[in-house]
């Protein structure tokens, strides 16, 4: 059984920061990918940002570039994300998205519980 752990959401002032981490644990044997998307209320949930391995490849909504910084720590299975310059319009839940296999051949994605960050004016 595989879990992931969201921290980091909150509010905060437009033109403010927040820090999301989310860490996976459980039978892991290795993570293809792990992200953020974000779901605000009437809208689909859509793609923030993501970082594949190998190489460490990123991912980002046009609308988050350069404000928003996505990273990995392998060691500890967690994934964070960095808000910077944050808009009324980031506000939504954030889900942290896991793609991994829990052994050869096998392939799983699992959701977080989500995260609520809003954004005031």
């Amino acid at each position: 059984q595989v879990q992931l752990v969201e921290s980091g959401g909150g509010l905060v002032q437009a033109g403010g920061s927040l820090r999301l981490s989310c860490a996976a644990s459980g039978s892991i044997f290795s993570i293809s990918t792990m992200g953020w998307y974000r779901q605000a209320p009437g809208k689909q949930r859509e793609l923030v940002a993501d970082i594949t391995s190998p190489g460490s490849s990123t991912n980002y909504a046009v609308s988050v570039k350069g404000r928003f910084t996505i990273s990995r720590d392998n060691a500890k299975n967690t994934v964070y994300l960095q808000m910077n310059s944050l808009k009324p319009e980031d506000t939504a839940v954030y889900y942290c998205y896991l793609k991994y296999s829990p052994r050869i051949g096998v392939r799983n994605d699992i959701w977080g519980q989500g995260t609520q960050v809003t954004v005031s004016s």
